[in-house]
Formats: structure tokens, sequence, C-alpha cells
């Protein structure tokens, strides 16, 4: 068994086991994510989660956002951060978070989109025309989630964090009950699982919303963009069931 499939495994593992567990369960059970881009997301959700008790590995193409990333951290969580090389990340990550502007996933494909396949790869990236040209426009139409998954096959991906801003995020993450929702879709169920167990331990109240066409729904610029909302709230603004 390979590296990468020891790693995939052990994570899908964990999230089923999680699943069955009370909430603060998550802590003795690690999970490694990789980020590839540091920026206010990458840093934020990074964050969040060695905050949790998950190991984290920053990366980036600038090497101080991967620095302000780690120092900005709390000893406790610090301790349960590291640098590395995208490659580095993806290998180390049993989840991949890619936080990117929109047009920069081909350049992420062609330098280790070989090494994310099989791999579960949290998308929060948002296609915008006025930045990413004519491939951010058809994105949007077509949807961003089924988009990703197109450019970077063979990566199981899961559509979440994306229309809401980091600040928010940031702010919201943890508070007492009754605790934000966000949505999360997949089309495979492994990686659905693994992308609810993190929202749920980057302190909110995770929604199944779908497959990844369904996300399309929440993608930046819809009704629910940017809206503070239960989780009873959100499944009835994305007309989910109960």
């Amino acid at each position: 068994m390979t590296m990468n499939r020891r790693s995939f495994v052990r994570g899908a593992v964990l999230a089923f086991a999680a699943a069955s567990l009370a909430p603060s369960a998550f802590a003795q059970q690690p999970m490694k994510i990789g980020v590839i881009g540091s920026g206010r997301i990458g840093s934020t959700l990074g964050g969040l989660w060695a905050k949790a008790g998950h190991e984290v590995m920053f990366s980036d193409r600038d090497p101080e956002a991967v620095r302000r990333a780690v120092e900005g951290l709390d000893p406790a969580a610090k301790s349960r951060a590291r640098a590395g090389s995208a490659a580095e990340a993806v290998a180390f990550g049993d989840a991949v978070l890619i936080a990117v502007p929109y047009m920069a996933l081909p350049a992420i494909r062609d330098q280790v989109g070989s090494l994310l396949k099989g791999k579960v790869v949290i998308d929060p990236n948002n296609p915008v025309a006025a930045r990413d040209g004519e491939m951010g426009a058809q994105a949007k139409e077509k949807g961003a989630g089924v988009s990703t998954a197109a450019l970077l096959p063979g990566a199981r991906i899961v559509r979440s964090f994306n229309s809401w801003g980091y600040a928010l995020m940031a702010r919201e993450a943890s508070r007492p009950a009754p605790r934000m929702a966000l949505p999360v879709a997949a089309d495979d169920p492994t990686a659905k699982k693994i992308g609810l167990l993190l929202v749920h331990d980057a302190g909110f109240d995770a929604v199944d919303a779908g497959s990844l066409a369904d996300s399309k729904a929440f993608d930046l610029g819809s009704a629910v963009s940017g809206k503070v909302m239960t989780a009873p709230e959100l499944r009835q603004a994305l007309n989910l069931r109960p």
C-alpha cells in the first residue's frame, strides 16, 4: 500500500469513526491536513483546525504568507503546525485544503495534480469573472464545485467554506449554540463525511447540501452568501430536507 493510499484510508477511518462519536471525540483522533494557499482563507481555516487538535502543514508560493500563518497561532496550535512545499502538504495531508484565486487552480493542477488523485480536497475557491477572466465566467455559469472537479481530475472534491469571508468565519467559529452553519457538498460519500467532520471541527454546524452540482446553490453571490444562519435556517434557505 502506498503512502498516499495509507493516508487516505486513515482519513476515511477517522471520519467514519467520528460520525458516531461525541463532538469532542475528534480531539483524540487528529487528522493531518495540508494547506495549499496560506492567505486569509487558508490561514484562518488551517488555524481553526490546528486549534481544534489537528496537525496542519501550511504551504504557499510566498514563504512570508506561511510564516505569518504559523506565527499567528497560539502556542498550543503552533505546536501542531508546520511549513512545507505544496507537494509536501499534499503528501502530508489526510485531506488537503486548496485556497487560491480560482485562476491559479490550473497551475496547482500542473504542479501537484498527480499527487492529488485519490485525495480529499476541500474547495472554498470562488470564480470571479472580473479577476479570473473567461475561465472564471465559465466556472461561475457551470458551478464552481463541478468546475473545480473538472480542473483536478481524480481528486475527491468537497465544496464548503466558499461563500463566507475569512473575518466572518474567524469571528463566528465555535460560538455558543446555536452555532453558525456551513453547507458541505461532494459526490464521493467518504469525502463528504470527512468534509462534514472538518466543518464541525472548525467550529461550525455542518449541513449536508448534496452533490457538487447542488453546491451551485451556495456559490458566491447566492442567496445565502455571507449570511450567518443556524443549521435549520440554512437547510430551509437551500430547500434541503431537515
